[in-house]
């Protein structure tokens, strides 16, 4: 692989030599691109470049949604370019198109002064494809949202359980990244993570079906990158939101958020509070041994509160170095309860066995606190840049749980028991990256990461029977992991023709140590190191009626590395008849992805691929071996896994009175392994289908309408029925556009019921899940701008007013 990696990179090489060997042409095709002083693009700013030598060659043109003006221009011949854009001031360089350089990549300096009058609104598209990731811009869904979470279950192509697992095009959950680091954390605390997160605070999402060999090579599911907003450069603004929502139980929530800019600083500040109130019901029947069967209908409360604080400093230190420093801290309380009815019962006649109610309250917080700090140097204004990057996370949470377990049949003392669950986590990561443009259109990347992780837990559980008080050792544990993956990339691209080449290769050494302390002492290793490739073509095919077309193609090999709570051998109670386990022995899993797709003016609308995944590592259900009544859930490695896929997109862009995005996928999987020592093969197709449609009723409201349905989905081992939801809300503006509400009406039908299905080995079980997501909700977001004394607009500011007359 790495002497294939070398004749690429030398072919890249020998095209750059080359293309100053041919004929010169009359004419080039050169890119502008423009960014502001956070590297984003500035949309629709205006270019004019005119000729020195020939004054009356003049050509104007705008940039696009990637802040690119494509004009043609005479080769090896000087030009004078002017750039102007709303809250910008005016650039004015001299370039000089040559064969083996067409593209000029300038950022441009904020003007707060020529805001004050001055309001400029960008439409930009929900979805577009930008090389090998799709972006999305949460603008229009972030006023219906009440938090991240929420924001990304309304996101068309996302696809989140209940168990708070992100899934793109694949079987297996995404891998989640902030501010492009990856979270490591459990779905439960990602999702309470994520629920603390307020929806406006959020730039984009980048959706990476096949992530370059930049990203981290684990997450065979893909990944999505949250990146957050760092500052906007508007001068002083801010918002203030409310928001509330009602189901059987009500939610509400309250935030602020401040911008502020002055010259080469900028900084930020979120606050937000929620308070969350909801319901879960499970229903399940399980085949026993014996002619027997037993059900259980539990009912769960979930009241909850959160609060979350995030800050960013920005400083521009000379025109080449900037630093960022963005923290962020999350505090959460809950005090759930929930109450379980088991009836095991003879399967020929009926007859009741066992009868009892379990009892379970947990009452728990939650505590996390990030701090990253980023330091980039500008090499060059092609884009050719160094960064370097730290960031330290810890995240502790402590839980006493209590439990009464009552037996009415036949009769017996009443089990009560108490323990308490402590898990602290600290991770740290380092990385460094250097992207460096070269003449003709080749780029080459590079960079080194080390990601430290260390977890402990400890749990300590009591029983009481009769009065008398005994240790419960099946449930008190004490448990220590420790990860260290150290990682190097290589990659490059080049622009042959139409078609653009990426090539590159990751190396990742994972170092994984786990040691049980009580019940029994027991440790488990993992030292190895592997070689992820990567390749990615992109080629345009045609234009047609103004629109480009144009084809993928991606090659990805991943591996998804065991979390701490799959291998912490921990046993978890859920009740008297089925606990949750984790496993040591458990190795990690390697997929391998293939995708080609196809993409209209950036916008995905076509895709066929492939996941071929060993090693498979998947949730499982065991019977007790002592007690067959009990069962309990485990993870292990049992075959491989083929997932064949198609996805489809159809769409208007946005800017008219009506737009909308329809999505359907379909995936089939077929499994091939062993379970209990017997060969377990299974194929089953699914289809996932999304929209998201919105029309203005006028200049001031907005109808929005996003739905998604899952058809004979497949998770793990469970076969699931046929379950969807649908979001409906009607949004207005008033007070000049500064006052926003929100109704929104959330599974109206109630739709959103899973009924699933378990066949594997010797266990046999059905059930329904349901929650609280039938819900009407208003939200109220107020925007505002300060305004400094000294700041107040300058009559004679002539490019202001040449930009207002626009």
């Amino acid at each position: 692989m790495i002497l294939f990696i070398a004749q690429v990179l030398i072919l890249l090489l020998s095209a750059y030599r080359a293309t100053g060997q041919g004929l010169p042409r009359p004419k080039l095709r050169v890119r502008v691109v423009l960014l502001d002083s956070r590297q984003a693009p500035l949309v629709g700013a205006s270019v004019q470049l005119t000729s020195r030598t020939d004054s009356t060659e003049r050509v104007n043109a705008l940039t696009d949604t990637l802040g690119v003006a494509t004009v043609l221009l005479h080769t090896d011949q000087p030009y004078a370019l002017r750039a102007t854009a709303m809250g910008m001031k005016p650039l004015n360089k001299g370039i000089r198109p040559t064969a083996t350089q067409t593209t000029f990549r300038f950022s441009m300096e904020t003007d707060v002064q020529s805001l004050n009058t001055v309001t400029v609104t960008a439409k930009k598209p929900l979805l577009r494809q930008q090389d090998d990731m799709t972006i999305v811009d949460p603008t229009p869904i972030a006023d219906i949202s009440t938090n991240a979470y929420d924001l990304m279950e309304k996101t068309p192509g996302l696809f989140l359980d209940q168990d708070g697992n992100v899934y793109i095009s694949s079987a297996t959950p995404a891998t989640i990244y902030i501010n492009g680091r990856e979270q490591k954390l459990s779905a439960a605390d990602l999702a309470t993570l994520l629920k603390s997160l307020p929806p406006n605070s959020i730039e984009r999402m980048e959706i990476m079906r096949t992530p370059s060999a930049k990203y981290d090579a684990s997450g065979s599911g893909g990944a999505v990158n949250i990146v957050l907003k760092r500052g906007v450069k508007l001068g002083r603004t801010g918002s203030i939101s409310g928001n509330m929502n009602q189901g059987r139980f009500g939610n509400q929530g309250l935030g602020i958020s401040l911008n502020n800019s002055e010259g080469n600083r900028s900084s930020y500040l979120n606050i937000n509070y929620n308070r969350r109130n909801s319901y879960e019901q499970l229903t399940t029947n399980r085949q026993l041994t014996g002619n027997r069967s037993i059900s259980q209908t539990a009912y769960t409360r979930l009241p909850g509160d959160g609060l979350f604080v995030g800050y960013g400093l920005g400083y521009e230190l000379t025109k080449k170095w900037s630093l960022n420093l963005d923290g962020r801290a999350n505090y959460g309380y809950s005090n759930s309860f929930s109450e379980n009815e088991t009836q095991i019962r003879q399967r020929d006649g009926g007859a009741l066995l066992t009868s009892n109610q379990n009892r379970l309250g947990n009452t728990g917080t939650a505590k996390s606190l990030t701090q990253e700090v980023s330091a980039t140097y500008k090499i060059d204004s092609l884009g050719s840049q160094w960064t370097v990057d730290g960031s330290y996370n810890y995240t502790s949470n402590q839980t006493a749980q209590g439990f009464t377990t009552q037996f009415l049949q036949p009769a017996q003392a009443t089990l009560i028991g108490d323990g308490s669950i402590n898990t602290n986590r600290h991770f740290v990561t380092l990385q460094t990256d250097l992207r460096y443009r070269l003449r003709g259109q080749i780029t080459l990347e590079t960079g080194l990461k080390t990601a430290i992780q260390q977890f402990d837990s400890r749990t300590s559980y009591t029983t009481e029977t009769d009065g008398i008080r005994l240790p419960d050792r099946f449930r008190t544990n004490a448990f220590d992991y420790n990860e260290a993956i150290h990682a190097g990339y290589l990659q490059g691209s080049k622009q042959l023709g139409s078609v653009l080449l990426k090539v590159g290769v990751r190396a990742e050494n994972t170092n994984m140590n786990g040691h049980q302390r009580i019940p029994r002492d027991t440790t488990f290793q993992l030292h190895r190191t592997d070689l992820f490739p990567y390749i990615y073509l992109s080629r345009r095919v045609a234009k047609i009626a103004g629109f480009e077309l144009r084809s993928y193609l991606v090659y990805r090999r991943s591996i998804t590395r065991p979390t701490y709570d799959f291998l912490n051998p921990f046993a978890r109670f859920i009740d008297q008849y089925l606990y949750e386990t984790g496993n040591p022995a458990l190795q990690p899993q390697f997929t391998q992805n293939l995708e080609a797709n196809v993409s209209v003016d950036e916008m995905p609308i076509l895709a066929v691929g492939r996941n071929y995944t060993q090693n498979l590592f998947t949730s499982v259900l065991y019977q007790d071996p002592v007690n067959s009544s009990v069962a309990y859930r485990t993870y292990a490695n049992l075959g491989q896994n083929r997932e064949t896929y198609f996805r489809l997109l159809a769409g208007i862009p946005p800017g008219g009175r009506f737009f909308f995005v329809v999505a359907a996928q379909y995936s089939h999987t077929d499994y091939e392994g062993f379970y209990e020592g017997k060969p377990l093969n299974f194929s089953r197709g699914s289809w996932r289908l999304f929209t998201y449609q919105q029309l203005k009723l006028d200049g001031r409201s907005t109808l929005t309408v996003n739905a998604f349905c899952l058809l004979n989905g497949q998770q793990q081992f469970y076969e699931l029925g046929t379950f969807g939801n649908v979001n409906l809300s009607l949004n207005r503006q008033f007070m000049n556009r500064k006052l926003t509400a929100t109704l929104v009406v959330s599974d109206p039908f109630y739709t959103n019921r899973t009924a699933f299905t378990l066949n594997q080995g010797n266990i046999l079980a059905d059930g329904t899940r349901q929650s609280d997501t039938r819900r009407v909700g208003l939200t109220v977001r107020y925007n505002f701008g300060l305004k400094r004394r000294e700041e107040r607009q300058n009559p004679f500011n002539i490019d202001a007013l040449d930009r207002g007359s626009r």
